[in-house]
């Protein structure tokens, strides 16, 4: 409906008070309420989406294409879709993202980086003798 991808399902649920230590691959959906050690990533090329609650914690890098988080994250954040930072999220950290909402409350130390801006080339400037030079003054009178 009005031009949205439609949601994977979560399919696999990571309980408050669990610890994962070591790399966490997922298709679909995933949401942590406890802690990952490690990377947390999404296998698929297909659509995915990620939910770090508020409660949880991830601790290494993290890659999805919709990612919401309103928990802990230290480690850099990629989000090729939509990226939701939810008013309890801390990211310590670098962030990629195509598309970010972020709400009042939400914190990042690291830097931001826009998907889009990594495609475009940069400017060239002109040289300062590449025309003749203009004086405004005697520009005006004529």
């Amino acid at each position: 409906m009005f031009g949205k991808t439609k949601q994977p399902p979560i399919r696999t649920l990571i309980g408050e008070g669990t610890v994962i230590t070591g790399e966490l691959r997922f298709a679909d959906g995933l949401r942590i309420d406890g802690e990952v050690q490690g990377d947390v990533i999404a296998s698929s090329e297909a659509y995915s989406i990620l939910v770090i609650s508020e409660k949880a914690k991830v601790i290494g890098k993290v890659k999805a294409g919709h990612v919401i988080i309103n928990g802990t994250v230290i480690g850099p954040v990629l989000s090729d879709q939509l990226l939701e930072l939810q008013p309890k999220a801390s990211i310590v950290g670098d962030v990629r993202y195509e598309s970010l909402e972020m709400h009042q409350g939400a914190r990042i130390d690291g830097e931001l980086h826009p998907l889009k801006a990594d495609e475009k080339a940069p400017l060239k400037l002109a040289t300062a003798n590449s025309g003749p030079a203009i004086n405004p003054t005697t520009a005006q009178a004529a």
